[in-house]
């Protein structure tokens, strides 16, 4: 049972749950729904240390900075890699979102989805960021399962899910029932990964140097990991590495999808090794059920038949894919303190990997 000062104190905050991504973050705030979704980067003055920028504005910054300015991602393949950095990345979107929807106290319950492959230093790391950077109590979720709860999922059922959360540092696979995580698998391979073999692509049979952003674009515009109706072209910009000077060139989508082949063959043989280790009850569920995809890197054309026609599974994009994580961690802070001690308990006993 909540106690007087708790419950004074809901009644005067707006929950938070935050999906801090590798790729981006994103906030929802209970009663106003996703206020912020802006990029996991932030601009710093190597010479004074100061951060110049955050999210958006830091991305623009990206590869167009001087010499002294440094954009960095301070979360990589899915984990802290600058403690420092994140807390006042949390710090400045826990602020961000107190000016937008004017949040009464500025102390909210703070739900983040982390990781499963997080170690606990990381676990405790990630608190203690949030904490410091403003909230009152702090609940960690493992992304998968926020995933499930976000995609609708019947993870409270004796009835088996799967999860596949495909984000910018990490592919998380999961099967869920009655709470539990029964098998999971975390590989450090996802959009990220498939950016870099674009730009590994171009620089090989074109000589041609092109950044991330170009990668992501091209990735997004006609990337496909299932050969499509129509094969699609694009025109990619970089400079010429043999004359250094600036060069265009067209690209097909059938070449994009080879240049991706590594990093989904590993996202494939990651969900064939988790329904390896499923048990036969709970494989022929996922066999009524299907397999539910998660995360920006889903939407990657083709992925959920090529996926089906490896797994021999009915295999579907959840709504809102992108959005599942955070909506995951909002439902959890909807939870009675019973039913969210059970949930947070059972995702760390259930683990296996």
């Amino acid at each position: 049972m909540l106690s007087p000062v708790s419950s004074l104190l809901g009644l005067f905050s707006r929950d938070i749950s935050i999906d801090l991504g590798t790729a981006s973050t994103l906030v929802l705030v209970q009663g106003q729904g996703i206020v912020i979704h802006e990029p996991s980067v932030v601009a710093i003055d190597k010479r004074t240390k100061k951060v110049m920028a955050i999210g958006a504005e830091a991305k623009e910054m990206v590869g167009r900075t001087p010499a002294n300015i440094v954009a960095v991602r301070p979360l990589r393949d899915g984990v802290i890699s600058d403690f420092d950095i994140t807390e006042k990345m949390l710090r400045y979107f826990i602020n961000k979102v107190h000016e937008r929807v004017r949040i009464p106290t500025p102390r909210p319950r703070v739900s983040v989805g982390v990781p499963s492959g997080v170690t606990e230093v990381e676990r405790r790391a990630v608190h203690d960021a949030a904490s410091r950077a403003g909230a009152r109590e702090v609940y960690l979720i493992e992304e998968p399962k926020a995933a499930a709860i976000g995609a609708g999922l019947p993870i409270t059922d004796s009835v088996g899910s799967m999860i596949v959360d495909i984000g910018g540092g990490t592919t998380e696979v999961a099967v869920i029932s009655l709470n539990g995580v029964v098998v999971s698998r975390s590989i450090r391979m996802a959009g990220d990964e498939m950016d870099d073999q674009i730009i590994q692509y171009a620089r090989q049979k074109y000589n041609l140097l092109i950044g991330e952003r170009m990668a992501e674009r091209t990735k997004i515009a006609i990337g496909s990991a299932y050969p499509l109706a129509e094969e699609q072209r694009m025109t990619i910009r970089g400079r010429n590495l043999i004359t250094g000077l600036p060069e265009s060139v067209e690209v097909s989508s059938v070449e994009i999808r080879e240049a991706l082949k590594a990093p989904l063959t590993a996202i494939i043989d990651t969900i064939k090794s988790a329904i390896d280790e499923t048990p036969p009850e709970l494989v022929a569920d996922l066999m009524e059920q299907g397999i539910a995809m998660s995360g920006g890197s889903s939407l990657l054309q083709g992925l959920p038949e090529r996926l089906s026609e490896e797994t021999r599974m009915r295999v579907y994009r959840a709504d809102d894919p992108v959005t599942c994580v955070v909506r995951g961690g909002a439902k959890l802070l909807e939870l009675s303190d019973a039913q969210r001690a059970m949930l947070l308990s059972a995702q760390r006993s259930g683990l296996r990997r």
